[in-house]
């Protein structure tokens, strides 16, 4: 296996990058069509949410791999690789296995526990089938990775840990306040008729808004979506359907928005929620000062395929192991870090600015300074907000689950609105309490990478042993051939029963070797018995390869049932 994931989710890149990395359905197709055309890959699949770009692909080289598939991500982004890199994590063979698992599993989520990555990754998989870019490999791991994230939700409370993005949401937007006394009688607006916004739709439905118009640009699926919630059980919303041209309109009369769009633009400007605010309640919208600024500056970048003399083991990456930015040094020790900084001051990284230069070596040289004193590199917090007066209580409140944002940032400063955005998700999410259950789904995830590292080895070794299999079938049948020129006589009967004996001859001299030679293939650093056993009985590698393609299994493989590649 050389399976290599290159991304950047929310905990490593601001929002800002995020949404202008942020790929459409058509970019996502050429992404995997490019990539399985490079030279380093064979298969590669795309996952791609409101908060992470990841793509996985089967390659034969590990620097290249990094390389190619880190240069594709920026070329389909729009984002440049010298922007993009600083946040780009890397994951390898079983650490990229690990991954996808416990994202499968909620665990890398914005708010851990919650379910619709596993509807987001069977999206991807299916997007990989149907463009043929997902080999053996990928269609194993995905499928696998599903599996995983169910058992997960089923065997443990991980749903207990967090709530799905709109729930939470919802509840920053409350304050905190019980979302159902919140909700109740309000009119809230759902900008969008996507999976998301029909989630959200639902979720306000059940809270118990009075009503709910539904803003698209494709009104069939706006009435769809009014129809699927006047029809819903257990609620009695007022639900109808607008276009989009309308909305300005209806956010005069809305309590509650709600837009997750496609968009590429903004959909509502801080302009146009100011002056609905207005039109509302006849007073022009103040301008708070006491928004904090979001604005986080990234560790400084190293540079890409620059290796000599790095201290970090690309070879064998970590958890966390990214080739450049601030998961690069994040928990090194402080000698590590000192040898990290001097290979920085070295050349690797590019130095255009003279300025930005000097601040990156202080900035280097106060991580240095704290890893030596507390052991390691403290995960990097915002500012603590400076108190200040009181905001007006809100008259409109926004939720924007959308990537790139739907709402303009600047709404923030809007005085007697609330917003709350990816960005503000992920500062409430970073300090929520993790439930127990976590630690149990990480003892799954831990399990079923071993199983399926395991099964992956041993799958390796099957089409050997398969081989071998054939081999001594082809010498029986060969000295049964010779045994009938030398005995004419022979009958049916006697040839029938010399036949099967030499055929539990072999079948016992290869059974104890083929089942230990699996079993040691399993292990990890076993994949060099398929080599010894080709070169112990002069197996054909054309032979092997055959097998390989023809996919190929041995009767006794057992390994893999239920966990994994077979």
């Amino acid at each position: 296996m050389s399976l290599l994931v290159v991304g950047l989710s929310h905990r490593s890149a601001p929002v800002s990058v995020l949404e202008r990395a942020a790929l459409t359905t058509d970019a996502q197709i050429k992404l995997l069509q490019d990539t399985v055309a490079a030279e380093p890959a064979t298969e590669a699949a795309v996952l791609a949410t409101c908060n992470r770009i990841e793509l996985y692909a089967d390659v034969d080289k590990f620097h290249a791999g990094v390389a190619e598939l880190s240069t594709l991500l920026a070329q389909h982004s729009g984002v440049g690789l010298e922007e993009l890199t600083p946040y780009l994590y890397v994951h390898y063979e079983d650490r990229a296995v690990h991954h996808l698992f416990s994202v499968a599993c909620g665990l890398d989520s914005m708010v851990v526990g919650e379910g619709q990555i596993l509807g987001q990754i069977k999206d991807s998989l299916a997007r990989a089938q149907d463009l043929h870019s997902a080999g053996r490999l990928l269609n194993d791991l995905f499928q696998q990775a599903l599996r995983v994230g169910k058992r997960a939700h089923s065997e443990t409370g991980i749903d207990r840990a967090g709530q799905s993005l709109v729930t939470f949401g919802l509840e920053q937007l409350s304050a905190q306040e019980d979302v159902l006394d919140w909700a109740r009688g309000k009119k809230a607006l759902v900008v969008g008729a996507g999976s998301m916004s029909s989630l959200a739709a639902a979720t306000l439905a059940r809270a118990g808004v009075a009503e709910i118009v539904v803003a698209n640009r494709t009104a069939e699926r706006a009435e769809r979506l009014v129809q699927i919630l006047s029809g819903a059980d257990g609620t009695d919303v007022a639900a109808r359907a607008v276009p989009m041209d309308a909305v300005p309109v209806e956010l005069t009369r809305a309590d509650v928005v709600v837009s997750c769009t496609g968009a590429t633009g903004l959909v509502l400007t801080a302009e146009a929620v100011a002056a609905a605010v207005e039109g509302r309640t006849g007073a022009p919208v103040a301008v708070s000062d006491d928004a904090v600024d979001t604005d986080v500056r990234p560790l400084p970048p190293t540079s890409l395929g620059t290796e000599e003399g790095c201290p970090l083991d690309l070879a064998a990456p970590q958890q966390g192991f990214s080739v450049m930015g601030e998961a690069a040094v994040a928990g090194m020790d402080a000698a590590t870090l000192e040898q990290h900084a001097a290979w920085v001051d070295n050349g690797t990284v590019d130095r255009r600015e003279a300025a930005r230069t000097e601040a990156e070596a202080e900035l280097i040289t106060a991580l240095a300074a704290t890893a030596a004193t507390v052991g390691r590199i403290p995960e990097r917090r915002r500012p603590e907000p400076v108190a200040g007066p009181p905001r007006p209580a809100p008259v409109l409140y926004l939720l924007d689950l959308a990537m790139p944002r739907d709402i303009d940032a600047a709404v923030h400063r809007l005085a007697g609105i609330r917003l709350v955005d990816i960005e503000s998700l992920a500062e409430a999410s970073a300090d929520a309490p993790m439930a127990a259950d976590v630690d149990q789904v990480r003892r799954i995830v831990a399990d079923e990478v071993a199983a399926f590292g395991a099964a992956l080895r041993a799958a390796h070794i099957t089409p050997t042993v398969v081989a071998l299999r054939t081999m001594a079938a082809d010498v029986v049948a060969s000295e049964i051939a010779r045994l009938e020129g030398r005995l004419p006589g022979l009958d049916d009967k006697h040839r029938g029963e010399i036949t099967q004996t030499v055929k539990r001859v072999v079948d016992k001299l290869l059974h104890a070797p083929t089942v230990r030679v699996k079993q040691l293939a399993a292990e990890p650093g076993g994949a060099g018995y398929a080599d010894a056993l080709r070169t112990l009985f002069d197996l054909d590698q054309e032979a092997v390869d055959a097998v390989s393609r023809a996919g190929g299994a041995d009767d006794e493989s057992e390994n893999s049932k239920n966990r994994g590649p077979a």
